[in-house]
């Protein structure tokens, strides 16, 4: 049981397993900002050559809000911060441009802005997530229902129901 002021942690997980590289999330994404920004980017690897026939690998690459972001302990400007609820915020008032972040990210999941002179990262729909509302990425735009937003440990139960399912198939 929670207690009565207990803040729900979220997180974004994908099953990258599943993501057949449709790209919905990247325009949901795009849309989202007003077709300034896309946060979210899919990376296509392959052709493979798998027995007869060749295969494509996507892998959605988006933000992790990692529980010990690198990129805000390499912030300078302390522009980069770790809310209550997991989501990793990023001040775009305070970025000095110094592309710390931009270097630290073990996912090369920040980007930079070259017009702005600004690093660029997803905040996790926070606008949207304060109101009740999913990330626009997960919000069942996602043709193969591989972006799961919520609770971690809910997610993971999902996933391991969902992939036990794709195995009697």
């Amino acid at each position: 049981m929670k207690e009565a002021n207990a803040v729900n942690k979220y997180a974004l997980i994908i099953d990258d397993e599943l993501c057949w590289g449709c790209r919905t999330c990247e325009m949901a994404c795009h849309q989202e900002y007003g077709f300034r920004e896309r946060f979210i980017h899919i990376e296509e690897d392959g052709p493979r050559r798998v027995g007869e026939k060749f295969e494509y690998y996507h892998r959605p690459n988006v933000c992790r809000h990692c529980d010990d972001p690198e990129c805000a302990e390499a912030c300078p400007e302390e522009a980069i911060t770790k809310r209550e609820d997991g989501i990793v915020i990023l001040d775009y008032d305070k970025c000095s441009g110094c592309q710390s972040c931009v270097e630290s990210c073990p996912y090369g999941a920040i980007g930079f802005d070259e017009e702005k002179e600004t690093a660029l990262k997803c905040n996790l729909c926070h606008h949207r997530v304060d109101k009740g509302l999913i990330p626009a990425c997960a919000d069942n735009v996602c043709l193969a229902h591989c972006i799961y937003f919520g609770d971690p440990g809910s997610i993971e139960q999902q996933i391991a129901k969902k992939r036990e399912k794709l195995q009697t198939l």
